[in-house]
């Protein structure tokens, strides 16, 4: 074997057990130093008789550093670099090999979500116009057992393919995730589409005029008051503004909560229940209303066979869904403007006189006639000729939210 190979291999042994060396240090990080190996391996040159020419082979290895050793936990090996020459009479090659035991750089942490943020991880809300069915059971065909109204914020139970368990206050069971939208999403959607409101903490709670301890107080709130919050004015970290008496006030920060205003689901039977109660107390409050009321009898007037259709259609379009004291009190308003004297003396010009009755200058009383008016409105009609008024004397009407005064039948108050 030539000294040349002899060589070569006593430097390919030493950079072995450079190798072997640092892996070493690395897996004893947790108990000790690091320890610096240095191996060198020289062959001196020797001359050839033959030839008369040198050949040797130097192999140097040079230190390894260790860098940054802060205690047994951190450990880095920073570098190892091996210098192999070869000289001859013909040429010089130089060889340069790193170690390096790769520490892993530290990645930066993605930002941390808020307190609203995590909460909303495990949420959603139905992306709809109206509601959105809860069944009992993942499946088209289960039955309906309750409804996610538009605004109905649900906590996710377990999510699945097409399907998704969920609890909002007393409704569990499945919605279709098809139109729902979940976790941050279901967040911005409830930011851009629901009020956000803020809600009293402390009795006597003062809203102020400007966000300043020294602006006016407007008045005082008692707890458990919920303000909107004006989302559009400029945002403080003491003060909330607030929308009150359709201006923007302000309160204190510290003495409110504020959330958006969301709803839970409703089960089906708690939805027929609050129907029957609606349903009860307009029931009661009209027929408080029609009791209050004095009924005049005046004296019949003569109407023919078209006069009365179209008395009744006017009816239906103005009081088709009132009770039948609401529909016989628009009549009676259409009855008394005819014996007035300040309106025409005739049924059909009262009804189409300008700007009067809205439903017959669109056509709609037209369309009721040539469908026949309903039964109840027939009835209330003839009433109405017959000479009863339970308006007492009203020549107008209008929506009784309006707070106008007179005597209210119904939706309806008649002055």
């Amino acid at each position: 074997m030539s000294l040349k190979t002899r060589a070569m291999q006593g430097t390919a042994i030493a950079v072995s057990l450079v190798v072997i060396g640092a892996a070493a240090e690395v897996a004893k990080r947790a108990d000790c130093a690091a320890e610096v190996l240095v191996v060198s391996n020289r062959a001196a040159a020797e001359t050839n008789s033959v030839t008369g020419r040198t050949a040797g082979v130097v192999a140097s290895l040079d230190q390894i550093q260790n860098e940054a050793f802060q205690g047994l936990e951190t450990l880095s090996v920073a570098h190892t670099k091996a210098d192999l020459v070869t000289a001859s009479e013909e040429n010089t090659e130089t060889v340069e090999a790193y170690m390096q035991d790769p520490i892993p750089e530290e990645q930066p942490a993605e930002d941390a979500l808020s307190e609203e943020e995590l909460l909303w991880e495990n949420r959603l809300l139905p992306e709809v116009n109206e509601f959105l069915n809860v069944r009992e059971s993942a499946d088209e065909n289960a039955p309906i057992i309750g409804k996610l109204y538009k605004g109905d914020v649900a906590e996710i139970v377990e999510t699945g393919e097409s399907w998704t368990h969920i609890v909002s206050g007393n409704v569990d069971g499945y919605v279709r995730n098809d139109y729902c939208v979940f976790g941050q999403e279901a967040l911005a959607y409830a930011s851009e589409n629901f009020e956000t409101e803020a809600e009293i903490l402390t009795d006597g709670l003062r809203i102020r005029s400007e966000a300043s301890e020294d602006s006016s107080i407007i008045t005082v709130v008692a707890h458990g008051t919920y303000l909107q919050v004006d989302t559009d004015a400029e945002a403080t970290e003491d003060w909330v503004a607030v929308i009150y008496g359709g201006n923007t006030r302000y309160v204190s920060a510290e003495f409110v909560s504020t959330s958006i205003a969301l709803g839970t689901g409703i089960t089906i039977e708690e939805e027929q229940a609050e129907l029957r109660r609606l349903e009860e107390e307009r029931a009661a409050k009209a027929a408080s209303q029609v009791t209050e009321v004095t009924t005049i009898q005046n004296d019949a007037i003569a109407a023919s066979v078209d006069e009365v259709t179209l008395l009744a259609a006017i009816i239906q379009c103005e009081a088709g869904s009132e009770c039948y004291e609401g529909q016989v009190a628009v009549g009676a308003v259409v009855m008394n403007r005819v014996r007035s004297g300040a309106y025409p003396s005739a049924i059909y010009d009262v009804i189409y006189q300008p700007n009067q009755f809205p439903p017959a200058g669109k056509g709609y009383v037209a369309k009721v006639i040539a469908n026949g008016p309903m039964d109840s409105c027939i009835q209330a009609a003839q009433e109405a000729l017959n000479g009863t008024d339970n308006t007492g004397g009203a020549t107008r009407f209008c929506r009784a939210s309006t707070g106008h005064a007179g005597v209210v039948i119904g939706n309806h108050v008649f002055y």
